[in-house]
């Protein structure tokens, strides 16, 4: 009957550890920065704090503005901008925690989205992404720097 008991307790065991067990998925494709709308002219995220200059495209001139990199417990993030008109017209993230594969697999996920939130709300005052609660604080603070620095506030 102890024989029995210890089967039984054994299998549940290492069922429950065979369920529970995670791989860890790595994000493919192109980093989210990259598909994300970059501004005219911007580089591959080696932007130096600050203002980046302005780039034209097409002869329609916009001041493009890389907020403050913001700290997180991830690794900092930085947003940065293009502005038209009193617009903004682009946003991107040349830098966002990206040292293992699960930061890889949020900020594929979450960049994009904020990009989109950004350009459809034209103002830091953008909801966060779910799952992503550090990218999406460091991103919205970096976003009002560069909107700061642009002027539009």
């Amino acid at each position: 009957m102890r024989r029995v008991i210890l089967a039984i307790c054994a299998t549940a065991v290492a069922l429950v550890l065979l369920l529970s067990f995670k791989t860890h998925t790595q994000a493919t494709g192109a980093p989210p920065a990259a598909i994300a709308s970059p501004a005219p002219g911007a580089g591959t995220g080696a932007a130096a704090p600050g203002e980046a200059g302005s780039a034209s495209a097409g002869g329609s001139t916009g001041k493009t503005v890389a907020g403050t990199a913001w700290p997180t417990v991830y690794g900092p993030v930085q947003v940065q901008i293009t502005v038209r008109g009193g617009r903004i017209t682009a946003a991107s993230a040349p830098r966002y925690p990206q040292e293992t594969p699960r930061d890889e697999q949020i900020n594929a996920f979450a960049i994009p989205r904020l990009n989109a939130e950004t350009l459809a709300a034209g103002s830091a005052r953008i909801d966060a992404v779910s799952g992503a609660t550090y990218t999406s604080q460091g991103y919205i603070a970096s976003l009002q720097s560069a909107i700061d620095k642009a002027g539009l506030s």
